[in-house]
């Protein structure tokens, strides 16, 4: 699983999840992802079952690209004892994700984008937060592609 190698404090506040994602909103590396829709803490055995729905899906085919990194320490005091006496001992790992935050990516020349919706499908089953699936369109890279093809020419015209 999941979890620093070492970290500069033991604990850590709860803190607050209020606002979007700012970082980590765009797919980076597949053409695939999985982004959040709502605030929650996603721990590492989540994480970790999400990427092995994933892999045992795709038949380790294609790429997976885990976006998220349980960074965040969760105390919690023994089972029945009394107020006081200090704040408990870490006992998990969680990652804080707030809404438009990738978590997973996937890609690879053998993943087709139904086999990619299927294996997210089966990820999202296993996290606190609600998902959607999102793809990058080849439309608009062919688009972009054209339009700089275009513009390069035009270039060319205006230059003879």
């Amino acid at each position: 699983m999941l979890s620093p190698k070492r970290t500069k404090f033991r604990k850590q506040h709860r803190g607050r999840m209020r606002g979007v994602a700012s970082k980590g909103n765009t797919i980076a590396f597949g053409q695939f992802a999985l982004q959040a829709q709502d605030c929650g803490w996603v721990t590492a055995r989540q994480i970790e079952a999400s990427r092995r729905a994933m892999t045992r899906y795709i038949k380790r085919g294609g790429q997976i690209w885990i976006r998220i990194f349980p960074d965040k320490p969760v105390t919690m005091r023994p089972a029945e004892t009394r107020m006081g006496s200090g704040k408990g001992n870490p006992e998990f790992w969680v990652a804080v994700v707030k809404p438009g935050r990738i978590l997973f990516e996937m890609g690879g020349e053998d993943i087709t984008e139904e086999i990619a919706k299927e294996a997210m499908r089966l990820a999202q089953y296993k996290l606190p937060v609600k998902t959607k699936f999102i793809s990058i369109d080849k439309n608009l890279e062919n688009n972009s592609q054209e339009n700089t093809k275009d513009s390069k020419k035009s270039q060319e015209e205006v230059k003879k």
